[in-house]
């Protein structure tokens, strides 16, 4: 089951478990579309794979099967 990770691992930008704006790789990375569009053109920064837009689980699922509240943000910072 996805984690649903709440937010941008590049600039920490909210990213709710409705957003349309969260993009993940195959390994769950998770990233804001402007991040991905300006600065990593699609592709992850960690391992190389293709950034997709992450689904959407229906808020009556939310309840049974919360998102995680666990932020992930590169200290680094993500390429330019």
């Amino acid at each position: 089951m996805l984690e649903l990770r709440p937010s941008c691992e590049c600039c920490d930008k909210d990213l709710p478990p409705d957003s349309a704006q969260a993009l993940i790789c195959s390994f769950e990375c998770t990233f804001c579309q402007a991040c991905s569009d300006q600065r990593l053109h699609g592709t992850c920064p960690n391992c190389g794979g293709e950034l997709v837009r992450r689904p959407i689980r229906p808020a009556r699922k939310l309840e049974k099967f919360p998102a995680s509240s666990q932020r992930v943000v590169k200290t680094a910072g993500c390429p330019n």
